[in-house]
């Protein structure tokens, strides 16, 4: 005869099984309704995710990076480090994620679109055009053109960012007095303020102040990555390809190297799009063509000032491109998405 202790325990192993079987039955459920949504939605989800985290991370450098870039009042002849630390004094931690809100507006559909668009340009190409081989050559096609889209459709939330990156108010040490804003022109007060103005000043053209070198940039830049990423992966021995470090490694190299060849386009487009915010006291140029930016930019600065930033650039590009793509793998992993050499394209290939 089975006493009071045995059966409850009886009884709570009955209800441990019950609840085992029907987390099973919920995780079966969630996994077949993963499985009805397109790849494509997919992937934009991973890539949005991946793009919002990496962007966070690296937020302070990012505003760094403009300062040093549009030769801010205050910033011009500083360092890295004496630029965050003055950052700090005027404006707190705050300071450093000042146009944040923007960036990463920007950046997940930026990012979402990028990734989706890279993989869905990778696979017609390889459907369509077999004649162009399957090296990474078509990497370089697929992922200039996905670079194109993705900053045509993103592009007035970077100048947003920029703009409100730009500003630099002493919030700190006048809070009696009110805010000191170090230049002269009147300051941004969110995304909504930066298009409802430039709209009003410039029309469409004005949201899109500067795209000229951002696309120039981007084509190169963005094909670049992807083509030294995959001929980096095609040196590494099979047993070591499916590495997180690996993939991380070989991403951080290709954007060190895409980054430095096309880090002058960067600067000129970031001085286009602050230029009527620059007072002529600092000659606010205004450039007519990328081309004049360049040449403006060595003949009165130096050509050291094409490259302003670069290194901040580069510390905060590997911490970037391995956030990115450790969540976006990981998000591939929670959605579901084939791998990519399991793909009818790459099968095919």
């Amino acid at each position: 005869m089975m006493n009071s202790s045995q059966g409850s325990t009886l009884s709570s192993n009955v209800t441990g099984f019950a609840g085992a079987a029907s987390a099973h039955r919920e995780a079966h459920r969630e996994a077949k309704y993963i499985d009805t949504v397109p790849v494509y939605v997919k992937e934009l989800i991973a890539g949005g995710a991946a793009g919002g985290f990496a962007k966070t991370a690296v937020a302070p450098l990012e505003r760094t990076k403009i300062l040093l870039q549009t030769r801010t009042q205050g910033f011009q002849s500083l360092g890295v480090y004496p630029s965050l630390k003055k950052l700090l004094k005027h404006e707190g931690v705050a300071g450093f994620y000042k146009g944040n809100g923007a960036s990463v507006l920007r950046i997940v559909p930026y990012a979402a679109l990028h990734f989706m668009a890279y993989e869905q340009y990778r696979s017609r190409i390889l459907d369509n055009y077999s004649a162009l081989g399957t090296g990474p050559v078509v990497d370089l096609l697929a992922g200039s053109a996905a670079g194109g889209t993705a900053v045509l459709c993103t592009y007035p939330l970077d100048l947003a960012r920029t703009k409100l990156a730009y500003q630099v108010v002493d919030t700190r040490s006048n809070l009696q007095h009110g805010a000191r804003q170090f230049n002269a022109n009147p300051s941004y007060n969110g995304i909504g303020d930066v298009f409802k103005r430039v709209y009003k000043e410039g029309g469409v053209r004005g949201l899109y102040r500067g795209i000229g070198p951002t696309l120039i940039g981007i084509l190169p830049y963005a094909g670049l990555k992807f083509y030294v990423y995959e001929e980096l992966k095609r040196h590494v021995p099979e047993e070591h390809q499916k590495s997180i470090v690996m993939r991380l490694s070989c991403g951080a190299i290709a954007g060190v190297l895409g980054q430095t060849l096309t880090y002058p386009l960067d600067v000129v487009r970031r001085q286009m799009q602050v230029e009527h915010l620059q007072p002529s006291s600092q000659g606010g140029q205004v450039y007519k063509s990328t081309w004049e930016g360049l040449a403006f930019i060595v003949r009165n600065h130096g050509w050291r000032q094409l490259f302003a930033g670069l290194s901040i650039n580069y510390i905060k590009v590997v911490p970037s491109v391995a956030i990115g793509f450790t969540v976006y793998d990981a998000m591939k992993v929670q959605l579901r998405i084939p791998p990519r050499q399991k793909s009818n394209a790459t099968a095919s290939a």
